[in-house]
C-alpha cells in the first residue's frame, strides 16, 4: 500500500477537527440544526486552510443516515463513501480542468436525476473562479433555482474573480489564515501521535514557513520527518526546509544598527554561499524590521505574532539604546528598496549596497532628547527661557540655522486712545473698511507717520497710483469725515509719497547691518553651545525684520 501523506491522513473529518475556523463551523452547524442550509455555499480564503475539507464535512452532515446532523457519524455507508472519495452522489469537480461551457451543460443535465442512495446530490467545485464567463452564465439559472435534492459547494482562493451575479446567488463564508499558535499545537499533537521527537522551536519554524496554512505545515513536517528519522533538531529543520536561521536576521540587524558594514557584507556572503535566496532574505528582514518598529513604539508584543518570547526579548535588547525615529528610518529605507531588489537580476549587489547605506546612517536623535539637551544648555546660560517653533527642523539633522531679529523700537505717539502709531493705524483701517472699502487696497500700502492736533500725515509707499488714489478730493473728504468721528474733532488728511531708495544704496546699507547681525548671531553663546552638543555647523543665518 502506498504511503499516505500527513496532509491527507490528518485531514479533518468533522467540524470539531477543523482548526482556526470556528466562526464558519459554528455558522454551518447552527444552519444544519435549524434547517436553514443554503442551496449554494461559497468558501473563500487562502490555500490550505480547510475550504474543501469543510465542503466534504458538509456533504457528510447533509447525507449522514442520522442526519442532516451537525455531527456526522463517519461510520455509516454514506459517510465512509464521502470520506474515501467514491460516493456517487458527491461529485467533486476541478474548476481549472472543467472550466468550459460544455462541462456546465453536462452538469445541468445530470442534476435533473435524483441521488442514487443519498439524501442530497452534492456538487463540490474547487477553484471555481477558473470557470469561463460563458460557463458562469450557463450556471446562473441552475444555481439560483436548483432542484430540491441538489446542493452546490464552491471553493476558491480568488473570490474577486467570480462574477457578482454568481456571488449574489451564494452564501459566502470567508476563511482566515490559521494562527501560528494553533498550527504549532496541531503539529505537536501529530508528532506525539507518530512518536516523533521535535522541539517547539522547530515546530514554530515549520509553522512560520506555512504562512497560515495547515496543509502546508503538515507537508513540511512530513518532509522534516523523512530527513531526520525519529527526532529532529533545529539544525535538521533548517537544512531540510532550506530556510534561513532566525539568528542571521538578528546578527544582520545588529550590524546595520551598529554601523558595521563589513560585518553585514560578511553575513550576506555567508548566506549567498550556502545557497539561500537573497530575495527571501530581504522579505524576512523586512518583516524583522517591522517587528522592531512595533516593539519600539511600545505597541505591545501581541502585534508580533510570529516571534517567540525569547525573540521578542532579544529584539527589545537590540533596540534598547536606539530611538524610535532611528529604527523607523531603517525600516522605511529598507522598504523603499523593495523594487530594486525583488526585480533585480543581481540581488546580491543591490542588497549589499542597501546594507552599506543603512550602516552609514548617523544615529537619529529623538525630539524629546533634543529638547532635553536644549533645556540643559538654557540652564547653563542662566535660566534663559526656550520657545518652541511649531514647524521645527527634522530630527537628526546635523545642520542648524540661526535666526536673529533686528532691533526695532516701536515709536510712541500721543493719541486720544493712548496707542502707538501702529495700533492707531490698525484701528483706523478697521473704520475705513466699514465706510469705504474701495480705498482699502490703497490704504494697505500706506502707514501713519504722524498724528497732530488737527491733522494726520499718511505716507504711501510703492506705486504712485495708490498715492494719487488717496489724494482724490472725494477720497480726502471721506477719510476726513471718518477721522472726525474717530478723533472727535476735525482732522486734516495729508498724503505723502515715500520715494524708494535706489537698489544699490539699499543693498549697501542692508549689507552692513546684516553682516554685523550675522556676526553677533554666530558668536552668541546659545549658538556655540548648540553646535558643540549636536556636532553641527551653521549653513545660513536668517535675519527676521520686525
Amino acid at each position: 500500500m502506498s504511503y499516505l501523506v500527513l496532509a491527507r491522513k490528518y485531514r479533518p473529518q468533522s467540524f470539531e477537527q477543523v482548526v482556526g475556523q470556528e466562526h464558519i463551523t459554528r455558522t454551518l452547524q447552527n444552519s444544519i440544526s435549524g434547517s436553514r442550509v443554503a442551496h449554494a455555499l461559497l468558501f473563500a480564503g487562502p490555500r490550505g486552510v480547510g475550504k474543501t475539507s469543510v465542503a466534504r464535512i458538509m456533504a457528510k452532515a447533509m447525507n449522514c443516515l442520522q442526519g442532516p446532523t451537525p455531527c456526522p457519524c463517519n461510520v455509516c455507508q454514506s459517510c465512509k463513501e464521502i470520506t474515501q472519495g467514491f460516493s456517487l452522489d458527491v461529485i467533486e469537480i476541478d474548476g481549472a480542468s472543467n472550466r468550459g461551457i460544455n462541462e456546465i451543460r453536462e452538469l445541468r443535465e445530470n442534476i435533473k436525476y435524483m441521488p442514487s442512495r443519498s439524501r442530497f446530490k452534492v456538487y463540490i467545485i474547487d477553484e471555481v473562479h477558473m470557470l469561463t464567463n460563458e460557463a458562469f452564465n450557463a450556471l446562473l439559472k441552475t444555481l439560483e433555482e436548483p432542484p430540491a435534492h441538489v446542493l452546490f459547494f464552491f471553493a476558491t482562493t480568488e473570490p474577486h474573480k467570480i462574477p457578482i451575479t454568481i456571488l449574489s446567488r451564494c452564501q459566502r463564508h470567508n476563511f482566515k489564515r490559521i494562527p501560528l499558535s494553533d498550527i504549532v499545537q496541531t503539529l505537536r499533537r501529530v508528532s506525539e501521535d507518530l512518536s516523533f521527537s521535535i522541539s517547539d522551536e522547530s515546530l514554530r519554524l515549520i509553522a512560520r514557513e506555512a504562512s497560515g496554512g495547515l496543509r502546508d505545515s503538515l507537508s513540511l513536517l512530513d518532509q522534516v520527518m523523512a530527513y531526520s528519522g525519529d527526532d529532529a533538531g533545529t539544525e535538521e529543520v533548517l537544512d531540510s526546509l532550506g530556510v534561513i536561521d532566525r539568528r542571521v536576521l538578528f546578527d544582520l540587524s545588529k550590524a546595520i544598527f551598529g554601523g558595521n558594514s563589513v560585518g553585514a557584507l560578511d553575513l550576506i556572503e555567508k548566506i549567498y554561499n550556502q545557497g539561500y535566496d537573497l530575495k527571501r532574505l530581504y522579505s524576512e528582514m523586512l518583516e524583522h524590521f517591522r517587528d522592531l518598529v512595533v516593539l519600539k513604539m511600545n505597541h505591545g508584543s501581541h502585534l508580533v505574532a510570529n516571534a517567540s518570547e525569547n525573540e521578542i526579548a532579544l529584539m527589545k535588547q537590540h533596540t534598547e539604546t536606539l530611538s524610535p525615529e532611528a529604527v523607523n528610518q531603517v525600516f522605511t529605507t529598507w522598504f523603499d528598496a523593495e523594487t530594486s531588489i525583488r526585480f533585480s537580476t543581481q540581488p546580491r549587489p543591490a542588497l549589499e549596497i542597501l546594507c552599506i547605506k543603512l550602516a552609514q546612517f548617523r544615529r537619529v536623535t529623538s525630539i524629546d532628547q533634543i529638547l532635553q539637551r536644549i533645556d540643559e544648555i538654557v540652564k547653563r546660560l542662566g535660566g534663559v527661557t526656550r520657545t518652541s517653533e511649531p514647524n521645527g527642523p527634522p530630527a537628526g539633522e546635523a545642520t542648524h540655522t540661526a535666526e536673529v531679529p533686528t532691533k526695532a523700537v516701536a515709536a510712541k505717539a500721543t493719541s486720544p486712545h493712548g496707542a502707538t502709531l501702529g495700533e492707531t493705524w490698525e484701528q483706523l483701517l478697521c473704520a475705513f473698511n466699514e465706510r469705504c472699502k474701495s480705498l482699502i487696497p490703497s490704504l494697505e500700502k500706506a502707514s501713519l507717520k504722524k498724528v497732530g492736533k488737527d491733522f494726520l500725515e499718511i505716507t504711501v509707499e510703492g506705486n504712485s497710483f495708490f498715492a494719487a488714489r488717496l489724494r482724490d478730493q472725494k477720497s480726502i473728504e471721506t477719510m476726513e469725515e471718518i477721522c472726525r468721528q474717530f478723533f472727535d474733532r476735525k482732522m486734516e488728511i495729508r498724503i505723502e509719497e515715500k520715494k524708494q531708495d535706489s537698489p544699490k544704496t539699499k543693498r549697501t546699507v542692508e549689507s552692513e547691518s546684516v553682516k554685523h547681525l550675522k556676526k553677533e548671531a554666530l558668536n552668541h553663546p546659545v549658538v556655540t553651545d548648540a553646535l558643540e552638543v549636536f556636532q553641527g555647523r551653521v549653513v545660513d543665518v536668517k535675519i527676521l525684520q520686525s
